[in-house]
């Protein structure tokens, strides 16, 4: 009896002292939840190939009005930008944040987003409470609820029939036991045959078992957010919660393997694992919860998106209410792009600056350093943001839904043996043939042709841009001046500039009106001391011959 109550007690104390270190935790994490509300992530870890899973695996990007390609995610450090806008509390809203920015849809999407963004920003006892619900998805294997929904699940064996058969023989065996006790060899020789089987199937199950646990924690984290009636009213169907709640039974039985750093749970597995090997119960149970998954992907994908929705509506929420300026941008049908005090969101201390352009395109001239890649990346991301999340980091930005391509970013591929030159051919022949869409675009180009000499350079580039000028939108910096003359009727011509005070190379970085008039490159060489002789010869070169 002694023995029983200080087992008794120390059970008691376990539990007290667990809940209490649960109570603590979560107070821990609601504070961290309310002081970082509003600012980027600190120190936190990226694992890019799980986060993009999802959009790369996904069959809503065929619906969408554009899939933001990798070469455009890379020419305007689409992940640089994913890190500094991402506030998401799971793993799954990573995911669809990170799929959301990828992947231009439509405005009536948009609005749908927006209307969700403001009930969290409205409320803050919702806005709370929800992050810590969704941070419980928070664990790295909640990226594996995804494959789910996307991967092809694993086939039926062949053998499967006699696992049927002998989960039969194994009931009749122990019942003739009962009768004549000889059958005990029966139901002997069945077991040993049996845990060849189960054993075999175990690396099936251990290969589902992170995404099996997922299913329970998101179904649970989804249900709990499904009961606040502010976010019940936004989505019009919750069907799919009870659907998938049907398949919750057979995913614990599957999943208790993984729990036996449970205590309890480990006293009563070697029961379960005996019955489950004398039975076939373990395998007939697992292939009879792939035939679920396989007939509820579709509900499985409309729980993700919910809890996505929810985690980037929070997020977008949080952006709003930082220390940054942002504006909701104003879709028009107009083949206009105005713009008030645009910014670069990874820059700190950015300088804004407005633009308009009517019917026309740009072409952006300036010094060296003087800032024109960042103001057409700047333009670049925010027309991608402003059709992704229904955000702009500026005071007011009006434009039409555009698709968005670019040529930033290119080098010499040397296993393919391809030229600097080879390599940005290809990639303008893309931006040629995509222009002849009807759809209109936003192309996004830095010095074209630079891979070439000058003469071949200047003419084909004008002739290219004023080919892709046709319906669409050309934002293009260039240190060819020569191209601002034979483009000044098709393109709005703008310019950065400098000024050398001290010795020293200033840029105010603001955007002017007009094309370039100064010249640097050799201003610079002068200012860290290269040798007079060049300077002198550099100088001579240049009044002779240009």
């Amino acid at each position: 009896m002694n023995y029983f109550i200080a087992i008794l007690v120390v059970l008691i104390i376990i539990f007290l002292w667990n809940n209490h270190s649960k109570k603590k935790k979560l107070r821990k994490l609601k504070k961290y939840i309310i002081s970082s509300w509003g600012k980027p992530k600190d120190k936190e870890y990226y694992n890019f190939y799980s986060i993009s899973q999802y959009f790369q695996n996904t069959s809503h990007k065929k619906n969408a009005f554009q899939t933001i390609s990798d070469r455009t995610a890379n020419d305007l450090d689409i992940n640089e930008i994913f890190k500094f806008i991402d506030r998401t509390s799971s793993k799954i809203g990573q995911q669809y944040l990170y799929f959301k920015l990828r992947t231009i849809q439509n405005i009536k999407t948009l609005k749908e987003n927006e209307k969700l963004s403001i009930i969290f920003l409205e409320n803050e006892k919702l806005r709370i409470s929800s992050q810590l619900l969704l941070s419980k998805l928070n664990n790295h294997s909640a990226y594996d609820f995804e494959n789910l929904i996307n991967n092809e699940t694993i086939k039926k064996p062949t053998y499967l029939k006699y696992i049927y058969l002998l989960s039969i023989g194994a009931v009749i065996s122990i019942i003739s036991t009962i009768i004549n006790p000889i059958f005990i060899l029966l139901v002997i020789f069945i077991f040993i045959i049996n845990i060849i089987f189960h054993y075999k199937n175990k690396q099936n199950v251990n290969y589902y078992i992170p995404a099996i646990n997922q299913i329970i924690s998101t179904l649970n984290v989804g249900k709990q957010l499904s009961k606040n009636k502010k976010i019940k009213l936004h989505f019009n169907d919750l069907s799919f919660l009870d659907k998938i709640q049907k398949i919750k039974l057979k995913t614990q039985f599957i999943s208790f393997d993984n729990k036996m750093d449970d205590p309890i749970a480990s006293i009563l597995w070697l029961f379960v694992e005996l019955i489950k090997i004398q039975f076939n119960l373990g395998t007939i149970l697992f292939y009879s919860f792939i035939d679920s998954i396989n007939n509820e992907k579709q509900n499985l994908d409309k729980l993700f998106q919910f809890i996505g929705k929810i985690d980037v509506a929070i997020t977008i929420a949080s952006i709003k209410s930082g220390s940054l300026n942002t504006c909701k941008p104003q879709f028009i049908k107009e083949q206009n792009i105005i713009t008030t005090d645009i910014y670069h969101p990874l820059i700190k201390n950015c300088i804004t600056n407005s633009i308009e352009l009517n019917n026309k395109s740009l072409l952006l001239t300036g010094s060296n350093m003087s800032g024109k890649t960042t103001f057409i990346r700047t333009l670049a991301v925010n027309t991608i943001l402003a059709q992704t999340l229904n955000i702009c980091f500026a005071k007011d930005f009006k434009l039409p839904f555009l698709k968005v391509y670019s040529s930033i970013r290119i080098t010499d591929d040397l296993l393919d043996d391809t030229s600097y030159y080879l390599q940005e051919v290809l990639t303008i022949k893309e931006l040629i043939e995509t222009s002849n869409n009807k759809a209109p675009c936003l192309f996004v180009l830095d010095e074209i042709f630079k891979g070439t000499n000058t003469i071949e350079r200047i003419s084909g580039g004008k002739s290219i841009l004023s080919y892709l000028n046709k319906n669409h939108f050309v934002v293009v910096s260039t240190h060819d001046i020569e191209l601002t003359d034979l483009l000044k009727d098709e393109f709005d011509l703008y310019h950065f500039t400098e000024n050398i005070y001290n010795n020293e190379l200033n840029f105010d970085h603001k955007l002017k009106q007009g094309k370039l008039t100064t010249r640097n490159a050799i201003k610079i060489l002068e200012l860290y001391n290269y040798p007079q002789e060049i300077i002198i010869n550099a100088k001579k070169i240049e009044k002779d011959n240009f």
